[in-house]
C-alpha cells in the first residue's frame, strides 16, 4: 500500500489556525517508499512529493509507522522512543505535528 493516500488524510486534517504565521518543512522519509514533505507556510498546507533541499526537520519511519501515527492508533512520542521514529533537525518541530494535525 502506498503512503500517498496517509499523507492526503493528513494534508485534509490541517489546522490552519494553529500555523498561523509559521514556515517550516516536514521532510517524511518513508524507509519501504517514496519520500514526501509538506510545506507549511503562513496558515497553508501543501504536500510535495520527493526530498526538500532543506527541511526544517526530517522524519525517518515506516509505512506502518506512519500510518499508525495517522490514524491515532500509534503515540508519535512512543513510536520515536521505541525507535520506530527518528527525527533530524529541530527535533521540537517533531512535536508540534500533533497540533498543526489533527491526528486520530
Amino acid at each position: 500500500m502506498s503512503v500517498k493516500p496517509v499523507f492526503e488524510k493528513l494534508e485534509k486534517n490541517f489546522n490552519a489556525d494553529a500555523a498561523a504565521g509559521l514556515d517550516l518543512i516536514f521532510q517524511f522519509d518513508i524507509e519501504d517508499d517514496s519520500p514526501y514533505h509538506l510545506v507549511i507556510k503562513d496558515g497553508t498546507c501543501e504536500l510535495k512529493e520527493g526530498k526538500h533541499d532543506d527541511p526544517s526537520v526530517t522524519l525517518i519511519m515506516n509505512t506502518e509507522t506512519l500510518q499508525g501515527i495517522v490514524s491515532g492508533e500509534t503515540d508519535g512520542m512512543q513510536a520515536f522512543m521505541a525507535g520506530q521514529l527518528r527525527a533530524e533537525g529541530d527535533m521540537m518541530l517533531a512535536t508540534k505535528l500533533g497540533e498543526l494535525f489533527n491526528i486520530g
